[in-house]
């Protein structure tokens, strides 16, 4: 095994040849060496890297001189994929905030708990989520709010062009009543061609609260610092750099920022030089195909629910993949059968990578020149991986165990939860990640199975006590369970059994209950009844009686 691993605090120094120690370092570094060149589109609109550093100077500026925020106060950003994300990121960031990446499809409890929890001071937000965000305010710490809209950092006519037909036309922008909210816009150009106040920051203070989920369904927050996440840069550079090949040209990005997946892999290309295309819906496959029409992409960055999605669209024929070289999939398995037809579409191969929130997040990918469909790969640079059976042990090549990881991207922990983070690693310093995988003779990895109950829906993680938390506060429910089930599309979806003292109680009922307490992709697609649920001796509801036998993950 690999010892004196880096910590959380520490970047391995025989990848940073950089020298960097904040993400703000990177940044610089980027913006110098590729400034004119393009770093973000979306909607047509491109941001190259000297607009980048203007502009998020500016935010910086704005926040140190007309807030009262201090360095180590959290921001949230709520935001789809739009050019000002990475601009108010890397602002807050240079002013020493902390980030908290936000679901722009989380309900208003969803937003109340995720604000509270984090302590948010300021929250950066689109206009079709300030009506929710009127609702729980109150009841937050957040003192400072800045409002955008699609077409802010665009021309005046495209402004006000996109900015009405997502208003009127597409009736996405809900009236809201927040008198103390500033526009983004005049916020970001107020100070245009200042330079912020250097903060100092060391590569152990934290950078982000990445905010996932357990077994208890309770949402808590990686704590993510800039070592963490510097590391993973510098560890998926060095996997993924082939020597003569430009992968970074033109990146597709339909998956949010707000993912720790698609937010580390935006930070890789810009570290690059790279141009991300930024997709605000890619649900919306028809306009995703139009957009797509437009580029000669050199990399596409997705999950399997959207290669087939794409692949079941005749359009997507026609869409120009020359010059596509890289596909990475990550978020959920990979299915064999999508990886032969993106190949057969596109012409080119899937290569599989595996992460988690708390591992900012590759912890495993496959080489570009050894890619092995079905695996997830070689173990990143500096990472050691253990597969241990309920012994505590290492299980012998080929079994299956599960999986823990010790690395320089592993988290510090979980936000102000001492007991959750104690009970998430080994007593020798791995985080337990809760998945079942095998190791084979030339070191690919393998997940064959999730030990914990965790449901994920089109990549995104479902956690069975909050939908049950949910489900049995009707008054007609006694109690309920939720499981994953197989679904074509999304992988996996919801389902529940439910024990009701009401006859009459039916699915549409159930679901009707669940829409705008949970987001979309929680609310079960699936209802049974039943007259009583399995248990165990204690009375712990038992849902591994209630899932039929799946297959493997791939």
């Amino acid at each position: 095994m690999v010892q004196q691993l880096p910590a959380a605090d520490q970047i391995p120094a025989d990848i940073n040849h950089y020298g960097f120690k904040t993400i703000p370092d990177v940044l610089a570094y980027t913006c110098e060496k590729f400034g004119p060149k393009p770093a973000y589109t979306s909607f047509g609109r491109t941001l190259d890297y000297n607009e980048l550093d203007r502009l998020s100077a500016s935010f910086a500026v704005y926040l140190q001189k007309e807030t009262n925020l201090q360095p180590g106060d959290r921001v949230a950003i709520q935001l789809p994929n739009l050019i000002q994300y990475p601009v108010v990121l890397m602002g807050a960031l240079r002013a020493g905030l902390v980030i908290v990446n936000t679901n722009p499809l989380y309900t208003a409890k969803e937003m109340e708990h995720q604000f509270c929890d984090s302590g948010a001071k300021a929250l950066i937000i689109h206009k079709s989520m300030a009506h929710k965000a009127e609702e729980i305010l109150p009841n937050t710490q957040i003192e400072n709010l800045f409002v955008t809209q699609v077409g802010d950092l665009h021309g005046f006519v495209k402004r006000n062009i996109l900015n009405a037909a997502v208003k009127y036309l597409k009736k996405m922008e809900p009236n809201f009543y927040l008198p103390d909210a500033l526009p983004l816009r005049e916020v970001l150009l107020k100070y245009l061609g200042e330079t912020p106040e250097h903060v100092e920051v060391v590569p152990g203070d934290t950078a982000v609260l990445q905010y996932t989920g357990g077994t208890t369904g309770v949402s808590k927050g990686a704590v993510l610092t800039h070592a963490n996440l510097i590391s993973n840069m510098l560890q998926a550079e060095n996997r993924l750099t082939v020597p003569g090949v430009d992968w970074t040209e033109t990146v597709i990005s339909p998956l949010p920022l707000y993912h720790i997946y698609a937010f580390t892999v935006a930070q890789v290309v810009s570290l690059l030089g790279g141009h991300s295309v930024l997709i605000p819906n890619p649900r919306d496959i028809s306009g995703f195909i139009k957009e797509l029409h437009k580029w000669k992409m050199s990399t596409f960055v997705g999950l399997n629910t959207l290669f087939i999605a794409l692949c079941s669209d005749e359009k997507f024929l026609d869409v120009d993949f020359s010059n596509l070289k890289f596909t990475a999939s990550g978020g959920m398995a990979l299915n064999q059968s999508t990886a032969v037809l993106w190949k057969e579409k596109t012409g080119c191969d899937i290569t599989e990578g595996y992460g988690l929130t708390e591992t900012s997040p590759a912890v495993c990918f496959n080489p570009p020149l050894a890619n092995r469909i079905g695996t997830i790969g070689l173990s990143m640079l500096h990472t050691d991986i253990r597969v241990i059976g309920t012994d505590g042990e290492d299980v012998p090549i080929g079994e299956a165990g599960e999986l823990c990881v010790k690395g320089p991207q592993v988290m510090r922990g979980y936000w102000q939860r001492p007991k959750e983070t104690a009970c998430s690693f080994t007593d020798d310093g791995y985080f337990i990640t809760g998945d079942i995988a095998t190791l084979d003779e030339d070191g690919y990895y393998r997940i064959v199975d999730r030990a914990k109950d965790m449901i994920i829906v089109s990549g995104f993680n479902v956690y069975p006590n909050e939908v049950e938390d949910v489900i049995t506060q009707h008054p007609d429910v006694i109690e309920c369970a939720a499981i994953g089930v197989p679904d074509i599309k999304a992988g996996e979806t919801v389902k529940v059994f439910v024990v009701s003292s009401n006859p009459d109680l039916n699915r549409e009922d159930i679901r009707n209950w669940c829409k705008g307490k949970l987001t979309r992709y929680k609310v079960p697609k699936q209802v049974e009844f039943a007259d009583d649920l399995p248990k165990s001796n204690v009375g712990k509801v038992l849902r591994r009686m209630l899932k039929s036998p799946q297959p493997d993950a791939n």
